[in-house]
């Protein structure tokens, strides 16, 4: 790599990394971030690769609820700002029901539920297997 591509690929970083809200952690090891903070470091390396779909898979596990809302609030961001496709695996359902377009719900492989989050929330399947009750959205 040359000194040239070097300093490129490191303002390139910076960028993704003010992008996710790590840039005032750029020099604080990965091992030394909480576990919200590593969640969003993984995002801003997948952004670094110019991608048109992005698969998430139990972003918001783990999360408290107010850094689980920053995460759904940074993702619609950046699917609106980058354009990507967004295939979000997830068990939180309420994040999902509040974050995405469309819903396809698996229950052991099986689909038994897809479509606006409003009407998946509202199937009978859906709620006995997953919810336990209605959830509004």
């Amino acid at each position: 790599m040359t000194e040239r591509s070097l300093m490129d690929a490191s303002a390139e970083a910076m960028h993704y990394l003010e992008i996710v809200g790590l840039f005032h952690k750029r020099n604080i090891k990965a091992e030394e971030l909480s576990l919200y903070e590593l969640r969003m470091l993984e995002l801003a390396r997948a952004l670094a690769t110019s991608p048109k779909l992005i698969l998430l898979d139990e972003v918001v596990a783990g999360l408290n609820p107010a850094e689980a809302d920053e995460a759904v609030k940074l993702i619609e961001r950046i699917k609106d700002y980058f354009g990507v496709t967004v295939l979000w695996i997830e068990h939180v359902m309420a994040v999902l029901m509040k974050a995405a377009n469309r819903v396809i719900v698996l229950h052991y492989g099986q689909k038994i539920a897809e479509g606006p989050p409003q009407e998946v929330a509202r199937n009978p399947q859906v709620i006995e297997a997953y919810l336990g009750e209605e959830i509004n959205v």
